[in-house]
């Protein structure tokens, strides 16, 4: 269970207009609770989620620590998959504003988060938007990669994917792609087996629950 420890003497207070106040390093940084009134057209920005991600990558972009807080989102992407207590965090509809940044408060340090990260965290605790995480770490990661000049591959697999098996894939991607590629890894038993890869508009589908209604198919034909 998630015991959380004091509150930060620092935190804002919880008026609208100063909800993410502790996140705006510089004066020309725009308040995140702007974020829930923007529109865009498509791409990323289209989405709420998108959103956040862009603020969060602009930021540290300015600061100099893209590498820091995707490193720091790898370890919340790892919490929700592994972690009961801290995916109900982010997901009970049930928990109050001030329970969730309680909570996120206490898995901050023991995670070893950097503080944009963290105070981020807050931020999403703040506005009642934890439940966006998940989709804020993979649009993240999209707008890290597409900055290092890499294309990004969105990975299925039935079982966690080791290093080696990660190395070994990326590889084989940047052969046939012709250049390097970050990967956005998800874990889903019910494909039972092999990979499924998107690569924008493409898809490769190696899954063994593919092949299975394909040969289910196959056989009623």
């Amino acid at each position: 269970m998630l015991h959380p420890p004091p509150p930060f003497a620092n935190r804002a207070a919880t008026s609208p207009g100063v909800l993410c106040a502790p996140f705006r390093h510089r004066a020309n940084f725009s308040c995140l609770e702007d974020i829930e009134r923007v529109e865009n057209s498509g791409g990323i920005g289209a989405s709420l989620s998108g959103r956040y991600a862009t603020a969060l990558f602009q930021l540290a972009r300015d600061e100099k620590t893209i590498d820091a807080v995707e490193a720091s989102l790898n370890t919340l992407r790892a919490a929700l998959d592994e972690s009961a207590d801290f995916k109900t965090l982010t997901t009970s509809p049930i928990l109050s504003r001030a329970d969730a940044e309680k909570g996120v408060e206490a898995v901050a340090g023991p995670l070893g988060l950097d503080p944009i990260t963290t105070r981020f965290l807050g931020v999403l605790a703040q506005n009642r938007r934890l439940g966006q995480l998940s989709m804020v770490i993979r649009d993240f990661r999209i707008l890290a990669a597409r900055h290092r000049g890499e294309t990004t591959a969105e990975v299925t697999s039935a079982h966690p994917l080791d290093d080696s098996q990660v190395s070994a894939l990326k590889t084989q991607l940047k052969s046939r792609l012709g250049r390097d590629v970050a990967v956005e890894l998800n874990v889903d038993p019910q494909i039972l087996g092999g990979l499924v890869v998107r690569v924008g508009s493409q898809m490769i589908d190696s899954s063994i629950r593919t092949r299975l209604n394909s040969l289910a198919h196959a056989m009623k034909g």
